[in-house]
């Protein structure tokens, strides 16, 4: 079995601990800041981490790497093979498809470019994984928020299209952990773009009473993510019409036409 405890950091960061339940091994993701990573650590005594999974090289996901390895005695480092000297620490130089075990658990990394060049996915999965029982988690770091994208400092529409594409095959109920607490602002937008679209004002309720009460909104489904999500549904006519795209423009250049009103949009 799979178990995720999410980590507050910095000021909307997510860092995450994933266990393994069977053998009690553990992984970091994300560990944006030594102290409040080994201060959830110390809430988790059975859980024993020898693996930090770098999702990309900004100092908000990286800065604590070292710190976190020297306190555990040593940790992995993870991180995708083009980000080698920009993550701290590395140890673990991945590529597309990569696989690798934590105790019982299967760990397959996809390369996500488009927020930066060398975002990489972490997808998980359970030892009981069928056709019919899936228990799969994707760590998206900055690549997918929650019904959300990153901004493209490093890539382009093109690659930002094929890297959602690429999660949102994932089983339907696949749960998505990413990066920030982004998710009522990514509403708010996505209400914007598509205002009769239920499932986003449902969800966007849903998400008002989760932060009013405390609670964080990760994660989600990649089901959830087809219904809500602007990047996911640039074929929308009601989407394209509200933000003035030709119908004839393709997903892609639609969809740095998205990434373009949402960085503006207040």
């Amino acid at each position: 079995m799979i178990r995720v405890t999410p980590i507050a950091c910095l000021s909307d960061n997510y860092a995450y601990v994933v266990a393994c339940t069977d053998t009690g091994e553990g992984a970091i993701v994300d560990a944006s800041e030594a102290r409040p990573v080994l201060t959830g650590l110390l809430s988790l005594p059975r859980v024993v981490v020898g693996q930090i999974w770098s999702t990309h090289h900004h100092p908000d996901h990286v800065g604590g790497n070292e710190e976190v390895a020297g306190a555990l005695g040593g940790a992995s480092i993870f991180g995708h093979e083009s980000d080698r000297g920009r993550i701290p620490g590395q140890t673990k130089y991945l590529r597309e498809g990569d696989q690798f075990k934590l105790g019982e658990l299967s760990v397959r990394a996809l390369h996500i470019p488009g927020h930066t060049t060398g975002a990489v996915a972490y997808v998980v999965s359970g030892p009981g994984a069928t056709a019919d029982v899936v228990e799969t988690v994707v760590f998206t770091g900055d690549t997918m928020f929650l019904a959300g994208c990153g901004r493209l400092f490093e890539g382009t529409p093109e690659m930002m299209h094929e890297s959602l594409r690429k999660l949102a095959e994932l089983p339907l109920d696949t749960r998505v952990y990413c990066g920030h607490e982004y998710t009522l602002q990514n509403l708010k937008f996505a209400v914007h773009c598509e205002p009769s679209n239920a499932d986003v004002a449902a969800r966007l309720s849903w998400a008002e009473g989760e932060r009013a009460a405390g609670r964080p909104t990760v994660p989600g489904t990649i089901g959830d993510e087809l219904k809500t999500n602007p990047f996911l549904r640039c074929h929308s006519p009601e989407l394209r019409e509200r933000l003035n795209i030709p119908e004839a423009v393709d997903d892609a250049t639609a969809l740095g036409a998205v990434r373009a009103a949402k960085d503006t949009f207040r």
